[in-house]
């Protein structure tokens, strides 16, 4: 068994190329290479987004704190909070982010295929950014 002690991994700003705006990435679980799943905190200050991207075997998000969106492609925004959960099937087409006004915690969980956990696409445009939000 492995303790990782909160603090003892150090935090990383989210690469510009990956993200807009201030993005921290805390690192949770960097298995060995036998294993498959990581997570990491991710917290978004206001504004703040990922790029479009898909992950090989899907990703679950847990929201911790703040207020935030996701959007999937070809369907509606959705706004998300603490405790939210969110599955998003492999090869899935997505971004999340916070919200113009509120930063946005959640835990990114994902399984590495082939070394790679994520494809990073195109950066998410203002129109998209600025789309219809649908409740849930």
């Amino acid at each position: 068994m492995e303790l990782k002690r909160a603090g003892s991994q150090p935090s990383v700003k989210g690469p510009d190329e990956w993200f807009t705006g201030n993005v921290r990435i805390d690192p949770l679980n960097a298995p060995p290479p036998t294993a498959r799943v990581s997570c990491a905190t991710v917290t978004f200050e206001p504004g703040a987004c990922t790029a479009w991207h898909t992950h090989p075997l899907g990703q679950t998000l847990v929201v911790t704190a703040g207020c935030g969106w996701t959007q999937c492609e070809g369907e509606s925004r959705i706004e998300i909070r603490p405790s939210n959960v969110i599955w998003c099937p492999p090869g899935h087409k997505h971004w999340h982010e916070a919200t113009s006004t509120t930063a946005m915690t959640h835990i990114a969980i994902q399984e590495t295929l082939g070394g790679k956990n994520v494809e990073w696409l195109d950066k998410v445009t203002d129109e998209q950014y600025l789309g219809t939000i649908k409740q849930n």
